[in-house]
Parts: C-alpha cells; structure tokens; sequence
C-alpha cells in the first residue's frame, strides 16, 4: 500500500498539491518535513496523510505555532 498526502485549504476543501506518492510513513513523513514550508506558501492549509484511501492521522495544519 502507498502512502500519500491530502492536501486541503483554510475551509477544509481539498486542494491540488505534488501528485507523491510513497512507500511507506516514514519516507512520506521525511518529504512532508523538507516541503511543508513551501506547501504551506502555495496555499495548502493542513494535511492529512492516507494510506491508500484510508486516513493516517490529520488534519494536520500547517499554521505557525501562536
């Protein structure tokens, strides 16, 4: 099963973002730690992390800390 990244807007509404899908958690963990500045910079408010259609954890938002 591949692991992939949901990507949403301030409203909750999915939006389009990188097309990446991966082998597994932790290599889709290590890409999210190195790209969520520029997500986050494109628009994309949280994420939430699927294993193929099946949520992982999240939503998950890409904020600053307050």
């Amino acid at each position: 099963m591949e692991y992939r990244w949901r990507y949403q807007d301030e409203h909750g509404h999915e939006i389009d973002g990188p097309a990446a899908a991966f082998p597994d958690q932790t290599a889709a963990e290590d890409w999210f730690s190195s790209a969520w500045v520029e997500l986050r910079e494109a628009g994309v408010a949280q994420v939430t992390l699927l294993r193929s259609e099946s949520e992982v954890y999240g939503p998950m938002s890409l904020a600053p800390a307050e």
